[in-house]
């Protein structure tokens, strides 16, 4: 096969030589201008056109070329579906300025009894220049989804893309290639608007705009139409896993795409549980630039009385890179086989990146509570009880605000619903760093100004007491920071930190040993495995108070009727004393309870620092099967201090 470019050339060249050789002879030149004339620009229409490209087939009851020097014969030539001539030859040959499909129809069927038609409307694509189009309108759509035992419908507005190559498009889906070969861009530009869509389940999605930018890709070793089909096919049964890891492969690096934006998302569920409504207004994904990753704008989501909505939500750093290596591993496995492991499932996971959340908040359902039944005395009299003749008044005309009154049941409660109660989170950062494994090497969260009620805590260690404390909402920051060498299969918990405002901080560290990827499957199995196989080797543990001890103090003299300086010196006498007895009374434990009678007596901040003196550390199953915690202590080094 002559490549395109070199045919090109060689017409070039021939057309040259050509115009030299008339000029040469001095051929008189009347002849091609009357060729010329033969070929004017014209209008023609075909009708009854079907077209299968692949999975799809195109139908269009009526097609005008507008602007065009093809006769009828070589359009319809150009769209016969049992053409001998490559499709790429034809669309080589297709040049208008315009074309024109009042009702095009595109038809996919399969796998099973699965189908989906599209039905467009007023379809115009105009400057159709061998193979491309510059503009393609449709003025709406229609869409109809048969999926198993679902049923789905919708429609489309205004669909518009630009810079459509229709001859890369043909290339990419029919045409194999080594996966490396340059990125075909198939659409400058797409837009689509007012989109809806529903299901026999009463789940409807709407959007109001949908646009994209540089739409493309590279072509693949079976052609984006039989990867496509492989991948289908994988996904339905007992399929060979090697050729669906290997299709899924060449897809996710073939496709190219420069940015994509979404506004207008809502989905709505009828849910008999009560409605349902999550909203996007905006959804912006870039591949390169200052804006690459994925941004997500105003999101709101409502069940009932209960509301959320996110402010912003952000994702950068993604990369699909850890998914394709899982994935080209699979496809050269020597056995066939079916389906992937839990442990197969969690090395696809890709990295993950950045992920950043910027104000959210939660409206609670609120609770409703009844007023107090009206006064016994301002029920209305007894049926068929007339005036007193007695009473001063009897016989004068009816006060008219007076008359406005109206009776009171005694019965009537009236349902008044509680303050809203609410959840806030001013700005939240997850980062994860390269997986291992299936399992990110590194993690960080980081949560700033978390509020939420403090009742809601009830049941929970220490914070559950909170609310006896006198504290009603509770304004938090949260950082959790790990990493996992797996070399080592050591877990180092780097930073783990809560901090409360008027409560204080609590600030935790240590390192776990024993610790793989394979323990964080999530089964039972691994979290038996790590029983046996995980052991402590340090732990440093920082207390800071800002003012909850002074509470916890206040509340507990209430309760024991003693004044607070009376309780405190009690609790600095059991520090003293009862920790070191409770410890095994060794140098560390009464160490332990010095620090500790310090901070009881001035509350500030209290430092603890524990290493295993075993380099392995002190076993999990060690530590559960201790008879004391003196037993514990006795293979530690420990240190504290307070202040």
């Amino acid at each position: 096969m002559i490549h395109p470019k070199a045919c090109f050339r060689l017409r070039s060249a021939l057309a040259a030589a050509g115009a030299m050789a008339l000029l040469g002879l001095g051929v008189p030149l009347a002849p091609v201008a009357a060729q010329e004339g033969a070929a004017a620009v014209q209008d023609i229409t075909v009708t009854d056109v079907v077209l299968p490209l692949g999975g799809t087939l195109l139908k269009a009851p009526k097609l005008t070329a507008s602007g065009t020097r093809l006769s009828k014969e070589d359009l319809a030539g150009i769209l016969r579906p049992d053409s001998s001539v490559p499709w790429e030859t034809r669309l080589a040959q297709l040049d208008a300025g315009s074309l024109t499909v009042p009702v095009l129809t595109s038809e996919n069927v399969g796998p099973g009894e699965n189908r989906q038609v599209v039905t467009y409307r007023d379809v115009v694509a105009r400057d159709v220049r061998g193979g491309r189009v510059g503009e393609l309108i449709a003025a709406g759509a229609t869409i109809s989804v048969v999926a198993g035992a679902n049923r789905s419908s919708g429609t489309y507005g205004q669909v518009r893309a630009t810079d459509l190559d229709l001859a890369a498009l043909n290339r990419l889906y029919t045409l194999p290639g080594d996966g490396k070969g340059p990125v075909q861009r198939v659409y400058g530009t797409v837009q689509v608007s007012d989109v809806t869509y529903s299901d026999a389940r009463g789940t409807t999605v709407k959007i109001a705009r949908l646009s994209g930018r540089d739409l493309g890709g590279r072509q693949v070793p079976d052609g984006w139409n039989g990867a496509f089909e492989i991948v289908a096919a994988g996904l339905q049964g007992a399929h060979d896993r090697r050729a669906f890891a290997g299709a899924a492969a060449d897809l996710i690096e073939a496709t190219a795409l420069g940015s994509l934006e979404m506004q207008g998302l809502s989905v709505s569920d009828s849910d008999p549980r009560g409605p349902v409504l999550f909203e996007i207004g905006r959804v912006g994904y870039a591949s390169a630039g200052s804006d690459a990753g994925t941004v997500l704008q105003d999101l709101a989501f409502s069940r009932g009385s209960l509301r959320a909505h996110i402010g912003r939500l952000a994702l950068a750093g993604t990369s699909l890179a850890p998914t394709v290596a899982a994935l080209r591993g699979i496809a050269v496995e020597p056995g066939a086989e079916a389906g992937l492991s839990d442990v197969e499932m969690r090395r696809l996971a890709p990295t993950l990146g950045n992920l950043t959340l910027n104000e959210l908040s939660i409206d609670l359902p609120s609770e409703v509570a009844p007023d107090p039944a009206p006064p016994r005395d301002a029920r209305a009299p007894a049926r068929g009880a007339g005036p007193d003749a007695n009473r001063p008044g009897v016989g004068k005309a009816a006060d008219p605000k007076v008359a406005d009154l109206k009776a009171v049941d005694p019965l009537a409660v009236t349902v008044s619903p509680r303050p809203a109660r609410q959840i806030g989170l001013r700005n939240a950062v997850l980062a994860f760093g390269p997986p291992s494994d299936g399992v990110p090497s590194t993690s960080r969260l980081s949560l700033s100004g978390l509020s939420l009620p403090a009742d809601l805590l009830a049941g929970a260690p220490i914070l559950g007491m909170l609310p006896i404390y006198g504290y009603r909402d509770l304004d938090l920051d949260v950082v959790a920071d790990a990493s996992l060498d797996e070399k080592a299969r050591d877990l180092s918990l780097r930073e783990i930190t809560v901090t409360g405002r008027d409560i204080g901080t609590v600030r935790l560290s240590g390192t776990l040993g024993g610790i793989g990827p394979e323990l964080f499957s999530g089964s039972l199995p691994a979290a038996t495995m790590l029983m046996f196989s995980g052991s402590a080797k340090t732990l440093d543990l920082t207390v800071e108070n800002a003012g909850l001890f002074e509470r916890f103090l206040t509340a507990q003299s209430k309760d024991m009727s003693l004044k607070p300086d009376e309780l405190r010196k009690e609790y600095v006498t059991a520090s003293l004393l009862g920790v070191p007895i409770i410890l095994g009374n060794s140098a560390a434990a009464k160490g332990i309870g010095a620090a500790m009678g310090q901070f009881v007596m001035k509350p500030g901040k209290l430092v603890v620092h524990a290493k295993a003196k075993e380099p392995a550390g002190i076993g999990f199953i060690d530590l559960g099967a201790a008879r004391s915690p003196a037993a514990v202590l006795d293979r530690l080094e420990v240190e504290a201090k307070a202040n």
